[in-house]
C-alpha cells in the first residue's frame, strides 16, 4: 500500500465527540480514504498502524477518531486497540463531506522558462506548493497552469496523465518540468524512474568540509518520531528507499558551505535528510534542525548576523538548479539552468561581505 504524503489525514483538530444516540446508523458518515491492508502484514493495533502509514497524523489523533466511531474496518466502526489483518478495507468516515480537491484554473503569475507543444519548464518560486493538498487547495503551481493552459482543450489539469512529472517542496525554488500530452508524461516519467535525467541544486548547509566532494548513499525512509521528516536507514537494510546523492564544493565561508548537489534518484527530502545525515544540515532548514546556529563564534555581533541572515532567507536554503533530460518528441537533449532567486543570492552575498572582514583561511581551516 502506498502511503498518503500530500493529505492531512485526519485534519481533526476538533474531533466531533461520537454520537450520543448510541446508534451508528443515525448519523451520516461521508468517507474521506479507504485502503486495504497488504498482504503478509503482521496483526497490529490499527493506530499504530495508521500512524505508520499517514504521515500527517499522530496517532493521539487518531486514537481520538476511533474513539468518535470514524474509523472502520470492512465497514463497522472500531476502537484503537482492533488489530489489521491482510485484506482488511480501513476507511476514514467522517462527518463532513470531503473537500473538494477539483483543480481549477487560478490567474497566478507563472515564470515560464521554455515552452513548446508538449511541455513547458517553470521555475518555482520559493513558497509556492506544488500541487493541492492538506491546507493548500489553491494558489499552488498546478492551479497556475491550469490557468495558463486554459484555452488548450486537449489539456485537463485533473488528469494524471497530464501535469507535473515531478516535485520539489514548497520552500525549495527552482525548475520544474510539465508535459501537455499523456504521451510525454509517460515519457518523461520512464527518464526520471530510470534515472536517467540530470538535476541538480545548489543549497547552502552548516559546517565544513575536508574534502571537495563526495557521495551519500542511505535509504530515505519516514522519521517514526516526526512523521513530517525524512530520515536516511542503511543500505540494503530493507527499509525506505534506495537514494543516492553526490555533491561538490562551490564556494567555503567557514561556518557554512555553498555546495551542489547532483541526484541519482529523486526521494521525499533527500537532500534535506541526506546533508542532515552526515552532519550538515541546510542552511534555515527548520524541521532538520538547520534554524540553529550550528557553528561560529558565541559573541552577540555573529548571533545577530546570523539571525539576520535567517530572516533575509526565511526558508532551507535550496535551489533546484539545472534539469536536463531528452525531449520526448524530438530526442533532442534539453538542458535548463536557472538562477538563484532574490532570497537566496542575497543569502550567498552576506555570507561573502561577512567573510570578507574575516580571516578567509582561518574560517576554511576550521
Amino acid at each position: 500500500m502506498q502511503e498518503i504524503e500530500d493529505i492531512d489525514f485526519l485534519e481533526l483538530d476538533d474531533v466531533p465527540s461520537p454520537s450520543r444516540s448510541g446508534e451508528e446508523g443515525e448519523r451520516l458518515l461521508f468517507e474521506h480514504f479507504r485502503m486495504e491492508v497488504d498482504a503478509g502484514t503482521v496483526p497490529v493495533r490499527i493506530d499504530k498502524y495508521l500512524s505508520e502509514h499517514m504521515p500527517h497524523s499522530s496517532r493521539n489523533r487518531i486514537q481520538c477518531a476511533a474513539d468518535a466511531g470514524f474509523i472502520h474496518v470492512n465497514d463497522k466502526p472500531v476502537k484503537s486497540n482492533y488489530k489489521v489483518r491482510p485484506g482488511d478495507v480501513v476507511t476514514l468516515m467522517l462527518e463532513q463531506p470531503k473537500h473538494d480537491t477539483t483543480i481549477h484554473a487560478e490567474d497566478i503569475p507563472l515564470d515560464v522558462v521554455y515552452e513548446d507543444d508538449v511541455l513547458m519548464i517553470v521555475n518555482k518560486p520559493a513558497g509556492m506548493v506544488v500541487h493541492p493538498g492538506a491546507g493548500n487547495f489553491s494558489g499552488t503551481l498546478i492551479n497556475a497552469v491550469a490557468w495558463h493552459m486554459k484555452d488548450v482543450p486537449e489539456f485537463d489539469p485533473n488528469s494524471p496523465e497530464v501535469g507535473l512529472v515531478h516535485r520539489i517542496d514548497k520552500d525549495t525554488s527552482g525548475l520544474l518540468v510539465v508535459a501537455k500530452t499523456p504521451e510525454a508524461k509517460t515519457h518523461l516519467g520512464k527518464q526520471f524512474f530510470h534515472h536517467d535525467t540530470h538535476r541538480s541544486y545548489n543549497c547552502l548547509v552548516w559546517g565544513h568540509f575536508t574534502e571537495d566532494s563526495g557521495t551519500i548513499e542511505g535509504n530515505i525512509t519516514r522519521d517514526p518520531k516526526d512523521r513530517l521528516r525524512m530520515t536516511v536507514a542503511p543500505v540494503g537494510s530493507g527499509i525506505g528507499k534506495e537514494a543516492v546523492t553526490h555533491w561538490r564544493v562551490i564556494e567555503k565561508f567557514g561556518y557554512v558551505t555553498l555546495i551542489e548537489c547532483i541526484l541519482e534518484t529523486g526521494r521525499t527530502h533527500q537532500i534535506r535528510a541526506h546533508m542532515k545525515h552526515i552532519g550538515h544540515p541546510l542552511f534555515g532548514d527548520e524541521r532538520y534542525g538547520g534554524m540553529e546556529i550550528l557553528r561560529g563564534e558565541r559573541s552577540t555581533k555573529y548571533k545577530a548576523f546570523i539571525n539576520n541572515c535567517f530572516k533575509t532567507c526565511n526558508r532551507q536554503a535550496l535551489h533546484a538548479k539545472t534539469l536536463g533530460f531528452i525531449h520526448p518528441v524530438t530526442g533532442e537533449q534539453m538542458d535548463f539552468t536557472s538562477e538563484w532567486p532574490e532570497d537566496f543570492a542575497a543569502l550567498i552575498e552576506k555570507w561573502r561581505s561577512y567573510i570578507d572582514g574575516t580571516t578567509r583561511d582561518t574560517l576554511n581551516n576550521i
